[in-house]
Formats: C-alpha cells, structure tokens, sequence
C-alpha cells in the first residue's frame, strides 16, 4: 500500500506543516475543515510538496527527515 508525505503552508499563520497519510482528499479535507486540531488555526491551507512512499515505514522516515531538518530547508534543497 503507498502512502504520501505531504507539505502545506499557511498564509495566515506564515507556517508550514507536514504530514503523511494514504489518502490525500480525505486528509486535506480534514486540515481544511477544522477538524484537524492541530491545524485549525491556519485555515486555509495550501498544498505546497507530495512526495510517493511505497510503506508506511519509509513514510515516517521520509516525514522524520523534514522535521528534523525544518520544512522550509527542506523545501528548498529539494
């Protein structure tokens, strides 16, 4: 099963946040909605990277790797 590691950025809040997930519509909707706690605050949110996973496991990794590098450098060395 392929899982996506994905990136939004928040205009209002001038921050951006990562996350994975098998399915991407749904998650968005979420994040978009308010029902995402931890995003409502920075509705809306803009779809800024997807990046394919084969397992969960490399998702996490992937995901782990953004965090610890920061987002925003991420993004842009990549």
């Amino acid at each position: 099963m392929s899982y996506l590691v994905y990136v939004l950025y928040s205009e209002r809040l001038e921050k951006y946040y990562v996350g994975y997930t098998k399915d991407l519509d749904e998650r968005m909707s979420r994040h978009n909605t308010g029902r995402s706690r931890f995003t409502s605050k920075g509705l809306p949110w803009k779809l800024i990277r997807v990046f394919n996973c084969t397992s969960r496991l490399e998702a996490i990794r992937l995901e782990k790797i953004i965090k610890s590098r920061g987002i925003k450098r991420f993004l842009e060395e990549n």
